[in-house]
């Protein structure tokens, strides 16, 4: 199972890569693009904070913590492979939502952002993003899960 986890990774984090590229070629700075009219838009922004722009410009910070973030989760990975799949999958997308931005940090200074929800008033986001969000949701269901089974007496490892 930790191969399929290293290739879900690693295509996510090609993915992002691949969509932040495409923006900064097609879509001038601070400009909107439609992509679904009253619903979604591509927006060119850079990001030098984390969520909502917090910690703007520490980038050291940014460095150390994704560095022990992703240190952590391979280790985990690694030495002790997760048995839940719902672990194992959001354990996966966390890491490549880390490097993915991760990356634009390193190498530009900032973090690319595009997608922007025209129906409601939210930060503008990426592919890392989305990742990183979906992966703690599913170690929250994981965790629910186990907690459920241990109260259950059950082995929680579904």
């Amino acid at each position: 199972m930790l191969a399929i986890y290293l290739i879900i990774s690693v295509v996510l984090i090609g993915l992002d890569q691949w969509v932040k590229y495409l923006t900064v070629a097609n879509i001038p700075l601070g400009e909107t693009k439609d992509f679904i009219p009253g619903f979604l838009s591509f927006t060119y922004i850079r990001n030098t904070g984390a969520a909502w722009s917090l910690l703007e410009g520490k980038m050291c910070f940014f460095y150390i913590i994704t560095s022990v973030v992703v240190l952590g989760i391979l280790y985990v990975l690694i030495k002790t492979p997760p048995t839940s799949k719902w672990f194992g999958f959001g354990l996966s997308l966390v890491l490549a939502g880390a490097v993915g931005n991760f990356i634009d940090r390193l190498r530009l200074g900032f973090v690319v952002d595009m997608f922007q929800t025209d129906f409601m008033n939210f930060p503008i986001f990426n592919v890392a993003d989305m990742s990183l969000v979906i992966g703690v949701i599913c170690i929250f269901i994981y965790l629910v899960l186990d907690e459920k089974a241990a109260k259950d007496g059950k082995n929680g490892t579904n």
